[in-house]
């Protein structure tokens, strides 16, 4: 089940840090180096709160019987001059449940708050090929390879991929 969080309670919390440690242990590239503390997750997901508490941004959980398994965000855009636009970030789902339709049933709840908010356009990046796929099958438009854009977790550069979608 996906759903759109209005607030994080301690549950919520609890499993958004958990599923960002396991996906940088994981080896993805998602902002964060190795060792992924609690302390890091907590400090970020933090700021979340208070960007979804300034009306910043969407935050998308998925959730089976033991707790938050995926999530999204959707980042409305703060130019002034892109109000139709909005970036996912930090699709993140957790290595227990991925391959059974877990990231794509967030990606569609993603873009459905996006549609929702009044957005027609949006734009994200990645450097899982896994990702990659998902987004081609879901009808994102692939823009190009960025190389040496950011860093593995365990130091590697890596190139991230941008992808976009227009939304009816």
């Amino acid at each position: 089940m996906v759903r759109r969080l209005g607030l994080l309670s301690s549950r919520e919390f609890g499993g958004l840090c958990d599923v960002l440690i396991d996906c940088v242990d994981g080896g993805a590239s998602v902002s964060f180096m190795n060792p992924m503390t609690l302390a890091k997750a907590a400090e970020f997901w933090r700021g979340v709160a208070a960007s979804m508490a300034r009306g910043e941004r969407a935050l998308l959980v998925a959730e089976d019987e033991h707790g938050v398994i995926g999530t999204a965000q959707v980042i409305w855009a703060e130019a002034e001059n892109q109000p139709h636009r909005a970036d996912i970030a930090k699709m993140l789902v957790h290595r227990r449940a991925r391959k059974r339709g877990v990231g794509a049933a967030v990606l569609d709840a993603a873009e459905h708050a996006a549609v929702e908010a009044g957005k027609t356009l949006l734009v994200l990046d990645t450097a899982s090929a896994e990702a990659e796929r998902l987004y081609e099958r879901s009808g994102w438009q692939r823009v190009g390879t960025i190389p040496d854009y950011a860093l593995w977790p365990d130091g590697g550069s890596c190139a991230t991929v941008v992808f976009y979608k227009r939304l009816a």
